[in-house]
């Protein structure tokens, strides 16, 4: 599976966090990330990541391009909802992308663990078809 994580500044700590704890199950998928984002995770976990721009520079956009091409079938997407963004449309635009095409989206903790368990379990295979 391919999975894109996505933190704003205020939840990078916490998306290293959640990366340690389920370094296990993401290690077996291909994980995406904006630039800073993708660096931070792999600093902290030796996990494989392929990074975009950082998200102000168009990374979101990129991660959203591969959302509109099928070639996303997880996103997880802290984001700050107290912080506003200059590039807000960019952040509304991969919620609304995740919508249109159908890709799983995590934009909390207690929804990105319970996806990433439903993952291991093999209750997200039905994207293959998809593909």
């Amino acid at each position: 599976m391919n999975i894109a994580l996505i933190a704003h500044d205020a939840k990078k700590k916490l998306m290293q966090n959640f990366c340690i704890a389920y370094r296990g199950i993401l290690s077996k998928n291909q994980l995406f990330a904006t630039g800073t984002t993708g660096r931070l995770i792999e600093e902290v976990t030796n996990l494989s990541v392929h990074k975009y721009l950082a998200g102000h520079l168009g990374g979101e956009q990129q991660i959203g391009s591969q959302i509109e091409h099928n070639d996303i079938d997880l996103v997880i997407f802290f984001r700050d909802p107290l912080t506003s963004k200059k590039h807000e449309p960019d952040v509304n635009n991969i919620v609304k992308l995740c919508d249109m095409y159908n890709i799983p989206l995590a934009t909390n903790i207690a929804t990105a663990e319970l996806m990433v368990k439903a993952l291991e379990r093999g209750d997200l295979e039905w994207r293959e078809m998809y593909k």
